[in-house]
């Protein structure tokens, strides 16, 4: 039963949504998508249902990912999409309405914070907090970021890879990169339909993705795949096969994106701070991170240790409902994190 101080924590994802309730731990787990009735505006199905529905869909009906890279694309269909995961939490079965706590990639404008915060009340949350994304994957390991020693972060999610280094509770320096694991999926959509002339859908891009793809292939990549879709030719139904090689040759360029963001914040740490990190590792976290051999990559480009989380999955939104308990701390280094960074801005301008 809950509770007046029932917390609830999100992970609102631009692929999935997770739901972490304070003492329950994650009690759902959704795709990131509605599907609507485009004459009404009524929902007709959310999360797995609906992405049942992507792509085949009749006319008066739609399904839509309302979050893209990572924030809020479509307003409107967020607030009915968190009002639905909240209700399914239990978070409004009694009268007291439960505190919410959401992720926000580190890279987000004012503008779209606030959009969060709003989403997050109108959908029936009492009070609605935000928390940038790399700290709640390292609450959400048990890494202990309290103490004064370099703890680096990589969460590679579906709209956004965020990488940070961390230290007495707050982040030290991170970078936002609007690439995950929707753009692998849109890139292998690409790559097929130039070298095959064949049209895939979102779905199979993303199982092909899961099945054969490797970050860190050897000379000769191992797997391949036979892949249904529509001949741009002759628009009649074909099948082809895919091999690892096709897969890594699609993805290359983003995996080289978030290779130079990580090696853009290990060359802004302080050099204290990146001996901690050598002795440490790198922690991977989100979905991304499940990619075969990602950490294999990172750690021979950057020569620093990489390991994945034991859930790499669910970290963010653990340490969403684990922040809410800790919510004083992480205003003081809030504050702190803003007080810096207008002195920064005041020596910039002279």
């Amino acid at each position: 039963m809950f509770r007046i101080n029932s917390d609830i924590g999100i992970d609102l994802g631009t692929a999935n949504v997770l739901v972490s309730v304070r003492g329950k731990g994650i009690v759902i787990k959704e795709p990131t998508v509605v599907a609507i009735d485009k004459s009404s505006g009524k929902v007709i199905a959310v999360g797995s249902q609906a992405r049942r529905m992507l792509g085949r869909t009749p006319g008066d009906i739609v399904a839509i990912r309302p979050l893209r890279d990572g924030v809020i694309a479509d307003y409107d269909v967020t607030e009915k999409m968190l009002r639905y995961f909240i209700d399914k939490a239990g978070g409004r079965k009694f009268f007291f309405k439960p505190r919410v706590m959401v992720c926000i990639p580190s890279g987000v404008t004012g503008v779209e914070e606030r959009a969060v915060k709003q989403a997050a009340v109108q959908a029936g949350a009492r009070q609605a907090f935000v928390i940038e994304e790399p700290l709640a994957a390292a609450l959400g390991a048990g890494l202990d970021i309290s103490q004064p020693g370099g703890t680096m972060v990589v969460d590679i999610g579906g709209g956004t890879t965020d990488v940070a280094v961390l230290s007495l509770g707050g982040i030290v320096h991170s970078l936002s990169l609007r690439v995950g694991g929707d753009k692998f999926d849109e890139n292998i959509v690409r790559y097929i339909r130039r070298e095959f002339n064949l049209a895939i859908g979102e779905r199979t891009a993303e199982e092909i993705k899961m099945h054969i793809a490797d970050a860190c292939p050897g000379e000769d990549p191992e797997g391949s795949m036979r892949v249904r879709g529509r001949d741009l030719v002759d628009g009649l139904p074909k099948e082809i096969t895919v091999t690892g090689r096709h897969v890594y040759d699609a993805i290359k360029e983003n995996l080289a994106s978030v290779v130079g963001a990580v090696k853009e914040v290990l060359e802004h740490t302080p050099p204290e701070l990146a001996a901690d990190i050598v002795d440490k590792g790198i922690v991977l976290t989100g979905g991304g991170a499940l990619l075969h051999n990602m950490d294999k990559l990172l750690a021979r480009e950057t020569g620093v240790n990489c390991f994945l989380a034991d859930d790499p999955l669910s970290c963010v939104a653990i340490g969403t409902s684990r922040a809410l308990t800790m919510l004083k701390a992480l205003n003081t280094q809030q504050k702190r994190r803003l007080i810096r960074k207008a002195i920064r801005q005041k020596i910039y301008a002279g």
